[in-house]
């Protein structure tokens, strides 16, 4: 028989008093305190009988927990291992339970979360941190913030950048990630998450990158970047900044980081590219939302956040997340963004276009018109060609179809690849398949692939066939009538009538 501690007597000689009180001084029932308090009657009626001081006792000896010596030195194995790695990498309470699950342990996760802890406080890594609960309103605030993790993408090791959104409300969670945290990647994450959540809260909280907030005054004005705050404007979100190194104004958020860090990214992911490693992301950003919440235990956050849906403001049309820059269009018909060179057509060659960078592709206008657009790529000092932007200059210069560096690999359909190799086996044969791809550029590709393809099939490669071909291709067709009879007849049958001729030769003569 083992007596509790003494904080628990102390707690149970206070309750014995009030009871006490209750009953005796205020002349209240039994039942009533009772039904108020939630101890049993007999446990009051021991109150009453026994004026001393009650003593806890336990009538059972406690069952000791399933975490034994041998699984608390491979906890403390595991422990001392991730010590040595970065603090993003280390595992989680959870992780290290799972691990020794997978070695044997049939325990719960308790005691190990209790012994993880323990050994957390005594190396010095536990935090003692006092903190002031914060409250939101349903539909009141999302929290968003960047974390960086290490992912294998095509057997290549990445570092990513996680972009980190939590309703505060229902707790929640979406993420997304990029190579990069430029501006268009800020648009874009805020994009994707509000059309995961399916509507608009009314406040954002944040911290101060430069992508968001341009400038801090001493008085803690911010002046918001023009981009963001045209962002914040189409969505009528009110941007609120935290104070520099006061994390906690957005603890929600923060505390994320660190979870899903260790729930998500650890061990290291591997993924065929970033559209996978996101689609993943997005189905477990899902699943997340099936936890109990945090201070509504009978409930889901995924039930709570139905809740809270209905009190966010209907999306509207999406924003257009770009960022636009002047540039100049390089005698080799390139522009440059971030490190890359990317081609437009070549009547551009040395004007002025606008580029706007999205966090997937990019597109360069002319006027309104969009005259070039190609995918978004994160490597350095490498030119994306389109060989089609090219092919105007090849009526100057045909030889360059050999070894000009747009056309090297150029994929064209099947026919017209055949017809290229039948050509440039012969002397001069370069200006016959350039003179084809000028054809494609003014009736369309369709059709000269078309024609490609009926000569293949004919036989009939040589320019002029094709050519013909391709005038039957865009000629119009005249559809017999359906009914023969309905030809126009003759009226009068003609007669051969030589006079009628000379009297024509007779009349031009005179007019001339």
């Amino acid at each position: 028989m083992r007596f509790g501690t003494e904080e628990e007597q102390v707690l149970l000689m206070e309750t014995a008093m009030k009871i006490r009180g209750w009953i005796l001084g205020d002349g209240r029932s039994i039942r009533a305190v009772a039904r108020e308090t939630g101890i049993s009657r007999t446990t009051i009626k021991k109150y009453l009988k026994d004026p001393e001081q009650p003593q806890y006792r336990e009538r059972q000896p406690r069952v000791g927990h399933k975490l034994s010596a041998e699984f608390e030195a491979r906890l403390r194995e595991l422990f001392k291992h991730d010590l040595q790695l970065r603090r993003r990498n280390r595992r989680t309470a959870k992780k290290l339970y799972e691990q020794i699950v997978t070695e044997g342990y049939t325990g719960s996760y308790s005691p190990v979360q209790r012994f993880v802890r323990e050994l957390r406080q005594t190396s010095g890594t536990g935090t003692g941190d006092a903190f002031i609960p914060l409250h939101f309103a349903a539909g009141d605030a999302l929290q968003f913030d960047w974390s960086e993790e290490y992912v294998m993408l095509g057997g290549v090791e990445h570092k990513v950048h996680v972009a980190h959104f939590r309703l505060c409300h229902s707790r929640k969670p979406f993420v997304v990630a990029y190579l990069n945290e430029k501006q268009e990647m800020v648009l874009d994450a805020f994009i994707q998450a509000l059309v995961f959540f399916g509507g608009v809260p009314r406040r954002v909280i944040i911290d101060n990158p430069k992508t968001m907030v341009t400038y801090v005054s001493r008085s803690k004005d911010r002046i918001f970047h023009p981009r963001f705050l045209a962002l914040m404007n189409h969505y009528v979100i009110e941007p609120v900044a935290c104070t520099p190194a006061a994390g906690w104004e957005k603890g929600q958020v923060e505390n994320q980081v660190q979870f899903l860090r260790g729930e998500l990214f650890t061990p290291r992911l591997a993924f065929d590219d970033l559209d996978a490693l996101n689609d993943w992301l997005r189905l477990r950003s899902e699943e997340l939302a099936n936890r109990l919440h945090p201070d509504q235990q009978d409930r889901t956050i995924a039930d709570i956040f139905s809740d809270e849906q209905r009190e966010l403001r209907p999306l509207g049309r999406p924003f257009d997340g770009y960022v636009e820059k002047t540039v100049r269009v390089r005698s080799t018909c390139l522009v440059q963004y971030d490190s890359n060179r990317y081609s437009v057509p070549s009547e551009f060659a040395g004007r002025h276009v606008s580029l706007r960078a999205y966090a997937d592709r990019i597109v360069v206008v002319a006027g309104n018109e969009i005259i070039a657009e190609h995918k978004r790529h994160f490597t350095r000092n490498i030119s994306y060609f389109e060989p089609w932007h090219y092919v105007p200059l090849l009526d100057r210069k045909p030889g360059a179809l050999r070894d000009g560096a747009p056309f090297v690999g150029w994929e064209l359909p099947k026919a017209m690849e055949q017809i290229k190799d039948h050509y440039m086996r012969d002397k001069g044969g370069d200006r016959d398949f350039v003179d084809l791809l000028l054809l494609a550029l003014t009736h369309g590709i369709d059709v000269v692939e078309m024609a490609c393809e009926l000569a293949v099939e004919q036989r009939t490669l040589r320019l002029p066939a094709i050519i013909n071909l391709i005038n039957q291709l865009l000629e119009p067709v005249i559809s017999p009538l359906a009914d023969p009879h309905a030809y126009p007849q003759l009226t009068l049958r003609p007669e051969a009538d030589c006079k009628r001729y000379e009297a024509l030769c007779a009349t031009g003569e005179v007019v001339a």
